[in-house]
């Protein structure tokens, strides 16, 4: 089956997408589409739609940094104990951390999504809920990569907020960004609260290994990330995206999670095997990490003493 290597300047013109859906089982059968549901066509950004939200459609124009938010129900939390937690570090080290981050896949070379850069999303969230500046810049590598930032609450997790890009940003300026706009600017969501931080879980993604392929068929179900490119009924483009984790997650196969995609981009013609053939996908690798707000205070104690003084953290509550 025909497949194209996605490099250089071919990436930097990818629409972006979303990342994940809400636990649900598809409803109808793949042929039918799945649930309906549409998507935005704003230039430069891309919207899932509702309940299994994770696509993105849009209609963006050629090397554009291109943004595409999650799906999820908010969820919101209440704090009572108080302690001081240490300042801003100025490093991330992964000294201190819990075992249980979850670590995405990362093939058998040394994977470069690291529990640092989750550590630095949290601060700079924090920064910016507390009015401090910014926490200074991170040593992990400020290397560019296509990047999702992923924000879930509570013990079920449900997604409070998620929007990334795939045109390949510095992870330093990437992470800052999309930290802030996944937090406070996915349109599903309202804004995130102070009082919503002790029951956060955030998750970077890192896209890598793009290949565009000649069989809408030719990806992995819980190995490959895919975006798909179609024309809408009304004679546009239209992208959505499913990064790899969100169709084994949801028990799909290839047809659900296509259809799915299709649905979450905006179209709402009936499917056929003869439109999926015309689709254009590209599949990618994501190296994943995820980090609970437990996790995130284990290590700011850590670093206590070797980070001068500076503002106390929030209060930390064990779930209920």
């Amino acid at each position: 089956m025909g497949r194209k290597r996605c490099v250089g300047a071919d990436c930097s013109k990818m629409a972006a997408g979303c990342c994940g859906v809400k636990k649900q089982k598809l409803s109808g059968s793949p042929g039918s589409g799945g649930p309906g549901g549409g998507g935005s066509a704003v230039p430069g950004t891309g919207h899932c739609g509702s309940d299994l939200g994770i696509g993105s459609s849009s209609a963006v124009p050629a090397g554009s940094v291109n943004r595409a938010n999650g799906l999820g129900g908010p969820g919101s939390s209440s704090s009572s104990n108080s302690s001081a937690m240490s300042p801003t570090p100025g490093g991330y080290g992964t000294t201190g951390l819990s075992p249980n981050l979850s670590p995405g896949l990362g093939g058998g070379r040394r994977m470069v999504v690291s529990a640092e850069m989750c550590c630095f999303c949290f601060d700079v969230l924090y920064c910016h809920l507390y009015g401090y500046q910014p926490p200074r810049t991170p040593r992990f590598t400020n290397d560019p990569y296509p990047l999702f930032v992923t924000w879930k609450i509570g013990r079920d997790k449900r997604l409070r907020g998620c929007i990334g890009t795939f045109s390949a940003m510095n992870l330093h300026s990437g992470l800052r960004e999309y930290t802030l706009t996944s937090a406070l600017k996915d349109s599903r969501f309202p804004p995130m609260t102070r009082e919503e931080l002790p029951r956060l879980f955030c998750s970077v993604s890192l896209l890598t290994n793009f290949e565009d392929v000649g069989d809408y068929l030719d990806w992995e179900v819980g190995v490959h990330g895919i975006r798909i490119e179609f024309i809408s009924e009304k004679g546009s483009k239209r992208t959505a995206t499913y990064l790899p984790e969100v169709a084994k997650e949801q028990g799909w196969d290839h047809i659900q999670t296509i259809d799915s995609l299709l649905r979450k981009g905006g179209y709402k013609a009936p499917i056929t095997n003869d439109f999926r053939k015309t689709i254009k996908l590209t599949r990618y690798h994501s190296e994943k990490m995820t980090m609970s707000y437990a996790e995130y205070i284990a290590h700011r104690q850590h670093h206590h003493y070797q980070n001068g003084m500076g503002h106390p953290l929030p209060p930390y509550n064990h779930y209920s």
